[in-house]
């Protein structure tokens, strides 16, 4: 539209009655405003035209002043042009006072394409507003679906994320840890055991063994009772969780098969683990 603004900035009252008598020489808007000081107004509170069709603004026309009838509303979204910061909004979809679509949940894709709404604060999301869920583990089960979390690398896992048991695969006890220099278990690796009693009770005609590893600080001998009272350990617990005795067999393996070098701190750890390994049916 034209701007009319540097005609009346500044001009003086009688002068702007003059203006607006003129301007409705050419035409008056059939809208009316009122209390809108950005538009010339005639008597009759409706907004004077020029010849063209465009409404006249006063020297105090600012964007917020600004009406659809006279700037446009080009996507139809409510907000004027002169104030839509999000121009060719979709028809329909909901803005707020800039003309933006909203984002209600805050993820970063906005209502109209959002096929999860109301997605967790912080949650990362796809192009669909939708909650991307991990696989820690990479074994092609979503975290959130995965059973038995932190199985090894490579490891074949059913619809749960558990092991398969074919005869002849190890499964390293990701995550089964005991107290200090004991065969005491820490409450947290229970979870995991709890996952691999369910995996035991889903095949109740597979054997396995029950292996235990340490490092290298020690005795020979001392590693060998303290891996013993390990895989004892983790096989009465499987046990109290209704796993049959026919199916489990508990082996100390002490020092003996380690898995990594015993010369880092890295290794060490490595070394010090439970196995179950699948003997058959």
């Amino acid at each position: 539209m034209k701007q009319k603004t540097c005609r009346t900035r500044g001009i003086p009252s009688l002068v702007m009655s003059a203006i607006a008598v003129l301007a409705l020489t050419a035409g008056t808007a059939s809208f009316a405003v009122e209390g809108n000081k950005g538009y010339v107004i005639d008597s009759a509170g409706n907004v004077a035209m020029d010849s063209d069709g465009d409404c006249w603004r006063t020297g105090s026309w600012t964007p917020e002043l600004a009406i659809a009838e006279c700037e446009g509303d080009a996507d139809g979204d409510g907000v004027v042009d002169d104030k839509d910061k999000c121009p060719d909004t979709p028809a329909g979809a909901e803005v707020d006072a800039d003309g933006c679509e909203l984002d209600s949940d805050g993820d970063g894709v906005v209502d109209s394409r959002d096929r999860c709404p109301g997605t967790p604060p912080g949650a990362e999301v796809d192009a669909d507003g939708c909650e991307i869920i991990g696989d820690s583990d990479g074994d092609g089960v979503p975290d959130d679906r995965d059973r038995c979390p932190g199985t090894p690398k490579g490891t074949r896992v059913d619809a749960d994320g558990c092991p398969v048991l074919t005869t002849g695969a190890v499964i390293k006890l990701t995550g089964v840890e005991f107290e200090f220099d004991s065969a005491t278990l820490r409450p947290e690796s229970r979870t995991r055991l709890d996952s691999d009693a369910e995996t035991l009770l889903g095949s109740p005609g597979v054997r396995v063994e029950i292996a235990g590893h340490t490092d290298s600080v020690g005795s020979d001998a001392y590693n060998q009772t303290l891996s013993q009272k390990r895989a004892e350990s983790v096989r009465e617990y499987l046990l109290s969780q209704g796993v049959s005795s026919s199916q489990l067999t508990a082996r100390g393996y002490g020092e003996s098969n380690p898995a990594a070098s015993n010369d880092t701190d890295e290794g060490r750890a490595e070394n010090r683990r439970v196995e179950m390994s699948v003997l058959g049916k």
